[in-house]
């Protein structure tokens, strides 16, 4: 019996198997019906259009039961979830309402904006109901408006199950990826179609772009950037003849910049898709995104259109795949009044005019490259152009009064060159046809290495020979180099995420030194002014408890923006120069000709750096461990100090110690990160043992331990010398003994020592007396020797020490004994060189460039500390500026002048240079008489500054910033700023 009784037991299983199953089909079928008829009356997507990788689609209400119930049970919960339902009815209904009062003023036709546009300034996400087009298939639209909402933590649940019923497909999607600092990973784009319309007359643009995008992970969700855009209508379709796939709605996220579309279908892995986004927006009065300057010229105010996108702001302008591992093509059409031209990455490679007075430029398509680096821009500039050996076309485009005047001449001509010089340094040739180079009024930074358009600034590439001095010269040089070195290091290979950005940054502005010795060779920029324009700068910051390491972690959206410092770019290029030095620049340069070339059109880490620098040690014979060294110093904070004692006890041996540098000792104990004493890092320390008359060849040490013994045969009267031409990254202290021998050489023979170690003991001097290792006595003997200097450098560090050494003593009692002394250590050199005649036309004699900047540190220091002669020359010489109306200034000195008058003569030489900067239309010019308002006396001028440069018409947005920096660095204004900065902020913050 007990067999026929199992035998009946299953048969009553099976049967009740069965009913259940018909009353779940019943069931699904009547959900799937009230979905439909609520995406037919422009309802929200229900949670079963939310859920997460639903293939077909079906939403559940619950839980389903998985065994059997009584009837009484089953109905229970019937009434139960009906309930629940109402109340979530009446909830969500509550929520629509606050909604829409809380965006009312976004939508069409709010106050201030175009219909269907976004308010000016907001990120605002523009919600509404989701359309579902049942003519369209794949297609969700809303005039306007995006339209979803993220799906609820049960819908989430539901959708898990229902992967888990599929099987392993894939690795599960995270939860809410839409809320994550990274894009989720599942898709990547291959092409971008994108194409443009540009109103110029109301500042508003028409976007309609089409991404050809590779599913990597099965997902429901397609997670782009986007921001500050309205989106009209999002379609996606499989890249084959299986035809649409049902988009349930879309939704902007402002907290994380992306537009999120959700579908009614999974899609599938290994296979491409097209997602087609159009969409409308404001070209912005701000300076990131697509934005709008202007100028004036013949009295009329002409506007352009202009982008920056780095690093997070292509967003801005079209949805797209923001960061900089995403690596496409793209193909840009922009279409705009006839009256204007445009301009992109590529050359333009049709262009279609209408009868309407309107044109569409299409351009050739880019190579892969990241969003960030994409660049147009729409104006009524002229140019000129050269061409490369290679066959490279260069053009530099500016306002048609800047060409006329040939202004843009210099940056062309060296541009040329540079091209050059860097094809033939990397062995990799520049990878499109053609590079432009555009001049505007108004930009966020100095400029932007856009790959084939790279925008500057006007004041950063405008030469007038006939005004523009030395250093201004020198400025513009700088700043072409180095986005001419983007064009591999960034454009070519691309740091994989922010946290590397040095790797792009730090390599540009190391070449900024050797691209110009390049075109100058005998101004010495890598040997000689990268010690104080770069070294010394950054370890004074580097040096501070707030600093960080090189390398840092970007874990959100707030950090992208902060890890572009000097600690990136100065620091990234003071270790790349350590790491020249030790390779050797021969190696070194192999090193950097294989990394560009293994990497080149897609994106790097620091450790992809490291290992091809090792492989081309290894080859020449040399086995270190590149990443082993260069990790301790891109990984940790700061820089250590080397100390150097001779051992009493035991003859020819010396102790040699590492520490964290630090300028205020005491916060060691302040600052937990600071407490760890296991800061190691492996020096390479050159070393050399000399005398009065004769210096050893150079040893090198690696220096790896807390402490150590080393043998060095030193006689009695010689002195060690540590970091030969400051080629490392750490500074030197020594006993007492050995700093009073040092400086005994240097007022006895200071030529004994090369010019670099003379700047670089100068420079370790004061700061390791600021920061409490040594005697403060010490720096101030060291310099006693100037007298007799007749280079640059040193007076250039020593004067770079002394002004921060003066704004804290000026204020004390004694200050006029320490401000006779520098004064004494000035006066010979000033009268021995005398002031510049004024016969300078502009060409630069090469062989006068250390000269003349020499002859200008002394006179800025002359005048700086209240030399006598110093100020009367000055004033005659501005003086007679206003009495003849004839500016005879020596163009090398003129913003000492300028200042200088400023701050001793009445209140009727700042109205006049005051009326020379608005007059003026050189830029190197204006930027100068500027900075000299800031160093009047007077008070009330200085606070009408203050106020005037908010305004944009007088002082440009960019220049407002320079101009509160250089009044707080007037002792006069000093709080003024101060207090102005904060009165202020909510202003600048927003600019």
């Amino acid at each position: 019996m007990a067999l026929d009784g199992a035998r009946g037991a299953r048969d009553e299983e099976s049967r009740e198997k069965k009913k259940k199953k018909k009353r779940r089909k019943k069931e699904e079928e009547e959900e799937g019906e009230e979905e439909e008829e609520g995406a037919e009356a422009g309802g929200s997507p229900s949670a079963a259009t939310m859920g997460d990788g639903d293939a077909g689609g079906r939403g559940l209400a619950g839980a389903r039961p998985r065994g059997t119930e009584r009837p009484s049970a089953v109905h229970g919960r019937l009434v139960l979830a009906f309930a629940v339902c109402i109340v979530a009815l009446l909830a969500v209904t509550a929520l629509a309402v606050l909604l829409s009062l809380r965006f009312d003023g976004c939508g069409p036709g709010a106050p201030g904006g175009a219909p269907g546009l976004p308010a000016r300034g907001g990120n605002a996400s523009f919600p509404g109901p989701a359309r579902r087009d049942p003519q369209a298939g794949g297609e969700a639209s809303t005039p306007g408006a995006p339209a979803a909402r993220p799906p609820s933590d049960a819908e989430r649940e539901r959708e898990r199950e229902r992967e888990r019923e599929r099987g392993p497909e894939r690795e599960p999607e995270r939860e809410h990826p839409w809320t994550h600092l990274r894009l989720p990973g599942h898709l990547k784009p291959l092409h971008y179609n994108l194409m443009l319309t540009a109103f110029m007359d109301n500042f508003t643009f028409s976007g309609e772009v089409n991404v050809e995008i590779a599913c990597t992970n099965r997902t429901r969700y397609v997670v782009l950037h986007a921001s500050r855009v309205a989106v009209d209508k999002v379609q996606l379709a499989e890249d084959r003849a299986a035809g649409a796939v049902p988009v349930a709605g879309f939704f902007l996220y402002p907290q994380t910049q992306v537009l999120v579309v959700v579908l009614n279908r999974s899609l599938d892995a290994h296979r491409n898709y097209n997602l087609k986004v159009v969409y409308s927006a404001l070209i912005e009065n701000e300076l990131l995104g697509f934005f709008r300057s202007s100028y004036v010229l013949h009295g009329e105010r002409r506007f352009l259109g202009v982008t920056q996108f780095s690093p997070t702001h292509a967003r801005k302008a079209f949805p797209c795949f923001d960061e900089p591992i995403y690596k496409a093509t793209f193909k840009i059409s922009i279409k705009h009044q006839a009256t204007y031209l445009s301009l992109s990455n590529m050359p333009v490679e049709t262009s279609v005019f209408e009868e309407d007075g309107w044109v569409t430029d299409h351009f050739s398509q880019t190579p892969l490259m990241s969003t960030y680096y994409l660049a147009w821009a729409i104006c009524n500039f002229t140019y000129r152009e050269t061409t490369t050996k290679s066959g490279v076309a260069v053009r530099l485009y500016a306002r048609p009064d800047a060409i006329r005047r040939g202004s843009g001449d210099y940056a062309l001509h060296i541009t040329k060159r540079l091209i050059e010089f860097y094809e033939d340094y990397f062995k990799v040739p520049y990878s499109l046809p053609k590079l432009d180079l555009l001049a505007v009024p108004k930009h966020p930074y100095a400029a932007m290495e856009n790959w084939g358009l790279s925008i500057f600034v006007e004041q950063r590439i405008l030469l007038d020979p006939s005004v523009s001095s030395i250093s201004y010269l020198l400025d513009v040089t700088m700043v072409i180099v180095h986005e001419i070195c983007h064009q591999w290091f960034g454009d070519l290979v691309t740091p994989v995420w922010w946290e590397d950005v040095w790797l792009k940054e730090g390599f540009a502005h190391y070449f900024e030194f050797v691209g110009t010795d390049y075109l100058y060779p005998g101004w010495n920029m890598e040997k000689q002014r990268f010690l104080t324009d770069v070294l010394h700068e950054v370890m004074l910051l580097d040096g501070l408890a707030s600093s960080h390491p090189v390398s840092q972690e970007v874990l959100q959206a707030t950090d992208i923006d902060r890890v572009f410092d000097w600690i990136a770019y100065k620091k990234g290029a003071a270790l790349i120069r350590m790491l020249a030095n030790f390779m050797g620049h021969s190696v070194f340069q192999r090193g950097l000709q294989d990394y560009l070339t293994i990497h080149k059109y897609g994106n790097a880490a620091r450790n992809d750096l490291w290992n091809t620098l090792s492989e081309a040690l290894k080859r020449n014979g040399k086995f270190v461990n590149i990443q082993e060294v260069m990790d301790q110093w891109t990984l940790q904070m700061g820089y250590p100090v080397i100390t150097i004692l001779g051992n009493l006890t035991a003859e020819n041996r010396i102790i040699i110690t590492q520490q964290h540098f630090i300028y205020d000792i005491s916060a060691k104990t302040k600052a937990l990160q600071l407490q760890n004493n296991s800061y190691l890092w492996q020096i390479p320390l050159t070393i050399v043992v000399g005398n009065r008359s004769h210096v050893s060849s150079e040893a090198i040490i690696w220096v790896s331990n807390k402490s150590e013994h080393h043998r060095i045969t030193l006689d009695k009267g010689s002195w060690l010398l540590g970091n030969i031409n400051q080629t490392g990254y750490f500074r030197v202290n020594y006993d007492l003994r050995n700093w009073r021998l040092l400086i005994d050489q240097l007022i006895r023979n200071h030529q004994v020592l090369s010019v670099s170690n003379r700047a670089g003991l100068i420079d370790d001097a004061f700061s390791l007396a600021r920061a409490g290792y040594l005697p403060q006595h010490i720096p101030l003997e060291i310099i006693r020797y100037l007298s007799e200097e007749k280079d640059f450098l040193p007076w250039h560090a020593a004067s770079r020490a002394l002004y921060p050494l003066d704004k804290l003593l000026d204020r004390m009692e004694k200050y006029n004994v320490f401000n006779e002394y520098i004064l004494k250590q000035v006066a010979t050199t000033y009268i021995k060189l005398g002031w510049p005649k004024n016969n300078f036309n502009g060409s630069l004699v090469q062989a006068s460039y250390q000269h003349e900047e020499l002859r200008r540190e002394v006179i800025m220091l002359a005048c700086s500390f209240g030399n006598k002669h110093c100020h009367q020359q000055a004033s005659t010489l501005i003086s007679d500026w206003i009495s003849s109306n004839r500016n005879r200034i020596p163009l090398n000195v003129r913003d000492i002048v300028y200042c200088t008058g400023v701050s001793l003569l009445d209140e009727d030489v700042w109205e006049f240079i005051w009326m020379k900067f608005h007059s003026t239309t050189a830029v190197s010019e204006k930027k100068i008489l500027l900075e000299a308002l800031t160093c009047s006396d007077d008070r009330n001028l200085l606070n009408r500054l203050l106020n005037l440069s908010l305004n944009s018409e007088v002082v440009l947005d960019q220049d407002a910033i320079d101009v509160i920096i250089h009044v707080a660095r007037n002792p006069h204004g000093r709080d003024l700023a101060w207090k102005f900065f904060r009165d202020k902020w909510k202003i600048l913050n927003t600019r």
